[in-house]
């Protein structure tokens, strides 16, 4: 079932045919860890990849993170088996699949299919779902995608990388910007321009997160490829948080901490939530619906806006 109090803030990637960073994962820090079966495992190496998802999660201690697996795409051969072998072994300490390359909501559908039986023959609780909008299709149904297993949909995530290769955008770069996406200013007096670079994953992120928000699910930016760049990773994300998304991904466990940092509300914006808080409340008490804090207009949006930040704040570890 979808879970409206778990963090999203980090979520690392872990091939799952790399024995090395299965066995590092549950301790690396990040609120959730998805075993990668997909594009980050070779197709020589699927079977023994799942099999080793399954040995990962029964024999290792989960109980620091949340973890998920993300399957292979619904257009191959693996992925029936990702969902059979592996939720019938261990879906009782699964709490999420990851379904790649979701385009119609059709896909979603049969994945929970499949849960659904499995769960029945095995009496394991409902496991959650994420899909991945990484596609022009799964960008153009985003919405009625939103819509769909309201009882098992948690959140959305955005697959740049190929989305990207989907929308023929020319770029090789994974979730970075480029110089070809840029304006030019009027030349000034002395006839200079200035060029400034825009983020060309604006409009695709802001629609997926608003096809979120409207049907109560979280929207969490994808990777960033270039994890020698904390720097450009860092203003990525702050990008995505100041959309609406409450976490991204970590391809690398350097990333992590960068992730929880900034998808975390700071110590400044968790007391001037609160403080806006006690202002409406008194405002209330005198009839008034709008008050000044701090030399700004607050009103019962101002209120909404805190209760995010607040709830955000309330989720966080030592909390």
């Amino acid at each position: 079932m979808p879970d409206k109090d778990r963090l999203h803030r980090s979520e690392l990637a872990v091939p799952a045919s790399n024995l090395r960073m299965l066995e590092k994962a549950p301790t690396a820090g990040a609120d959730i860890v998805f075993l990668d079966l997909e594009d980050a495992v070779a197709p020589d190496d699927k079977v023994q990849a799942r099999a080793n998802a399954i040995d990962a999660l029964t024999s290792q201690d989960w109980s620091g993170c949340a973890v998920s697996v993300r399957i292979n795409g619904l257009d191959t051969h693996w992925a029936y088996r990702d969902v059979v072998d592996i939720v019938e072994a261990v879906g009782n300490r699964l709490d999420m699949i990851l379904v790649p390359k979701v385009g119609r909501p059709s896909d979603l559908e049969f994945v929970a299919m499949l849960l659904s039986q499995i769960e029945q023959a095995y009496g394991y609780e409902p496991v959650a779902l994420t899909a991945l909008i990484e596609t022009a299709p799964g960008m153009a149904n985003v919405e009625r995608i939103a819509e769909t297993c309201p009882d098992r949909l948690e959140a959305l995530s955005f697959g740049v990388a190929d989305y990207a290769a989907s929308t023929r955008a020319r770029t090789v770069v994974i979730g970075g910007v480029t110089p070809e996406y840029a304006v030019l200013t009027d030349p000034d007096a002395a006839g200079e321009r200035a060029l400034h670079w825009g983020d060309p994953w604006h409009f695709a992120l802001s629609r997926m997160i608003v096809a979120c928000r409207a049907n109560g699910i979280r929207p969490i930016d994808g990777p960033f490829g270039d994890f020698n760049d904390p720097d450009g990773y860092r203003m990525a994300a702050r990008r995505a948080a100041a959309l609406g998304c409450e976490g991204k991904w970590a391809i690398h466990p350097s990333q992590i901490e960068l992730a929880n940092e900034i998808f975390s509300p700071l110590p400044e914006e968790i007391d001037r939530a609160r403080r806006i808080m006690v202002a409406m409340e008194e405002a209330a008490r005198e009839g008034r619906g709008a008050v000044s804090l701090d030399g700004r207009l607050i009103d019962a949006a101002s209120i909404k806006m805190a209760e995010n930040v607040i709830a955000r704040a309330d989720r966080l570890p030592g909390a």
